[in-house]
């Protein structure tokens, strides 16, 4: 009796294997609590701190919390603002190369600003790239004088042509609907947003940042990111530093 079970005992233990393979993975970007259903109702179950590593056990947000099992096995709800998802390449999607990962710091707090961050999986948290700045509005009817679009939310939508060794950060998203540039969005860049629903991101912070002129050979440092809306193109978004180098 015990053989026969054997084998069905070890496709369970590879299927668990695979699936927590499979993962979602997420981490905790402001203090938050984990509550037992989605909703402010009911008591919290357990306080999360920032940098504390969850595991999504659905992919899809119920009213705005996403279902995760902490790293001490707390099952429970978390409001999707309070984290980032961090998921690993599947096979469509461009896979991170080791050398490409930022030695510079990145500013976490920017994800307090980011309108519907939701929308958005973090492939690397932090990563540098450089490459040449590309006008975005070229074929634009309205060409602004920066060279990137001014979206309603503040942010700029602009395109980064990327230097050879970051070529596999583009995904075909890039390349059919945004020229094959990379595209990085600094927040709240243009404030006060015009979209309505926008401007909460936007209260008390303005974007300092200065965007070099159309040209500029540029080092871009921020979050990488898979924008899920749209054409599902990879990002840098939000923008912690654009500099101009040789």
């Amino acid at each position: 009796m015990k053989k026969r079970h054997a084998p069905i005992l070890f496709c369970l233990v590879v299927l668990f294997a695979t699936n927590s393979l499979l993962a979602q993975q997420a981490i905790v970007r402001t203090k938050a609590t984990l509550r037992p259903q989605p909703g402010t109702n009911q008591a919290p179950e357990a306080q999360l701190h920032v940098g504390d590593k969850l595991t999504l056990l659905d992919p899809t947000p119920e009213h705005g919390y996403y279902q995760v099992t902490t790293q001490d096995g707390k099952n429970g709800w978390v409001y999707s603002r309070f984290i980032k998802i961090v998921a690993s390449p599947s096979p469509s999607e461009p896979a991170i190369n080791p050398e490409t990962a930022s030695q510079e710091t990145c500013d976490d707090g920017l994800w307090n600003h980011v309108y519907n961050s939701t929308r958005l999986i973090v492939k690397q948290p932090c990563i540098t790239v450089t490459g040449t700045l590309v006008d975005a509005t070229a074929s634009q009817s309205h060409h602004e004088p920066d060279g990137v679009r001014h979206e309603a939310d503040a942010d700029t939508h602009g395109w980064l042509k990327v230097d050879p060794q970051f070529e596999d950060l583009l995904n075909p998203g890039n390349m059919s609907s945004e020229g094959g540039n990379l595209v990085f969005e600094i927040v709240c860049m243009y404030d006060p947003p015009t979209q309505q629903d926008a401007k909460p991101a936007c209260v008390d912070y303005a974007s300092s940042l200065k965007i070099p002129p159309v040209g500029s050979h540029v080092q871009i440092v921020g979050s990488y990111v898979r924008d899920t809306f749209h054409a599902q193109w990879m990002e840098i978004h939000p923008v912690t530093s654009i500099t101009v180098i040789p």
